[in-house]
C-alpha cells in the first residue's frame, strides 16, 4: 500500500481532521488522524493490517509468538494484525496510569512479541507498553504502527515499521503559533 493509498483510506472514512488538537503526547497540532474512524470498517481494518504485516521482514514474521497492543488506540489494529499473522492478540490497559495486563491475559516467559500501535508521535506510550511486556516476561522484537507522526525520528529501542510517515507539525503548549492558539483545543485521544 502506498502512502497515498493509506491517506485515501483516512480521507474516505473522514478520519483526517483539521482544527486544534492536544495529542496524547501533550503536544498540539492542527491535524489529527482519528484511527478509530479509519478502523471502524472491518474490511478497511483488515486491508491496513495486511499492509502492515507486509512491511515486516519475512524472518521476523515467523518469529512472532504473540501480538500486544496498548488500549485504546492499538486495540483494533492489534487484533487485525494478530488475525493476519494467525497469532493471538492481547492488549495492555492503564487502569491506574501504568500499562498492565488484565482480563486474564498473560505472556509466556520468553514469548516474542510484536507491539502494534495506531499512531506514534514521541514514542512515550510505546516505550511504556514495551516496559510492561518485558516486566511480564516477554521480549519485544519490533513495533508496527499505522502512522509515524515523528517524521522518522522516534527511537523505540526496537525496529519500527510504520505503514505511513506523516510529518504534520506539532508544538509544545508554549510554542503554539497564534493562528493555532486562537482556535479552541480538542483532546480527541483516549488519554485525558
Amino acid at each position: 500500500m502506498t502512502d497515498d493509498e493509506v491517506l485515501a483510506e483516512f480521507r474516505a472514512s473522514h478520519a483526517l481532521l483539521e482544527g486544534h488538537f492536544r495529542l496524547s503526547s501533550g503536544r498540539h497540532s492542527a491535524w489529527y488522524l482519528q484511527c478509530a474512524r479509519v478502523l471502524m470498517n472491518a474490511d478497511r481494518a483488515g486491508r491496513l493490517a495486511r499492509a502492515l504485516v507486509q512491511k515486516l521482514p519475512r524472518d521476523l514474521r515467523a518469529r512472532i509468538d504473540v501480538v500486544v497492543s496498548p488500549a485504546m488506540g492499538g486495540l483494533i489494529i492489534g487484533h487485525e494484525v494478530g488475525r493476519t499473522l494467525e497469532r493471538d492478540a492481547i492488549f495492555l490497559e492503564r487502569p491506574e496510569g501504568t500499562f498492565e495486563l488484565r482480563r486474564g491475559f498473560t505472556i509466556d516467559p520468553g514469548a516474542r512479541v510484536l507491539m502494534v500501535e495506531d499512531v506514534v508521535t514521541t514514542g512515550l506510550s510505546s516505550r511504556e507498553a514495551m516496559k510492561a511486556v518485558v516486566a511480564a516476561g516477554g521480549e519485544v522484537l519490533a513495533e508496527v504502527a499505522l502512522v509515524d507522526r515523528s517524521g522518522g525520528t522516534v527511537d523505540l529501542g526496537v525496529p519500527f515499521y510504520p505503514l505511513v510517515e506523516i510529518n504534520f507539525p506539532t508544538y509544545a503548549p508554549e510554542e503554539l503559533p497564534p493562528e493555532l492558539a486562537a482556535k479552541p483545543v480538542t483532546k480527541p485521544g483516549s488519554r485525558a
